[in-house]
């Protein structure tokens, strides 16, 4: 009889340590991931009337982003910014752009701008300033794109172009209108001669 008990204990010792393990499993579960990773925490710093500026490899500035306020949060390294300019240089032309908020993504590859997004790149010799308007952007301003999958309205002089979204290479050197694009040009009067 004794025998039989003592053959009894490593199996009691086992089932004792996979029930502990069990209930220690289910109390130190997270219930949803997701969720858990999706709160974003305080700000670590807020400042206000805020200037960035971004220099290239040459060491000449690319580009200015000033913003009227700016919170940074450190869980997940973004950077909220209010009423943000950014201001850039593409092709001896200055290109500006406004938005009521934007977001910047860590290191600062990514802007992405909402709320009444507006831009103005200066004109050239030959050709009048472009002007944009759209609802969100996203720029990469170290890389000189941007794109939008919302509606934008370009004008340049009298001409003006809608379209459900964009792409820019270069800043609006060369653009890719995307889905229902239309444009509207002026009639040119024929020579008479």
């Amino acid at each position: 009889m004794r025998a039989s008990i003592d053959r009894l204990y490593p199996v009691l010792a086992l089932a004792l340590l996979a029930a502990g393990t069990v209930w220690l499993e289910r109390v130190s579960r997270v219930e949803d991931p997701a969720a858990a990773g999706a709160q974003r925490s305080g700000p670590d710093f807020i400042a206000e009337q805020t200037r960035i500026l971004g220099f290239g490899s040459d060491g000449r500035q690319r580009y200015e982003l000033i913003s009227e306020r700016l919170t940074h949060y450190p869980q997940d390294d973004t950077t909220k910014l209010d009423q943000p300019r950014l201001t850039m240089q593409s092709e001896g032309r200055q290109l500006r752009l406004t938005s009521a908020e934007a977001d910047v993504s860590p290191g600062g590859e990514r802007v992405d701008m909402s709320g009444e997004v507006r831009g103005r790149r200066e004109g050239g010799a030959d050709r009048p300033e472009i002007t944009f308007a759209s609802e969100k952007l996203t720029v990469w301003p170290d890389d000189h794109r941007a794109a939008t999958d919302t509606p934008v309205v370009l004008t340049q002089g009298q001409s003006t172009a809608t379209a459900r979204g964009l792409r820019a290479d270069n800043l609006f050197g060369n653009l890719t209108l995307i889905g229902d694009a239309k444009v509207t040009m002026p009639r040119r009067h024929r020579n008479p001669s």
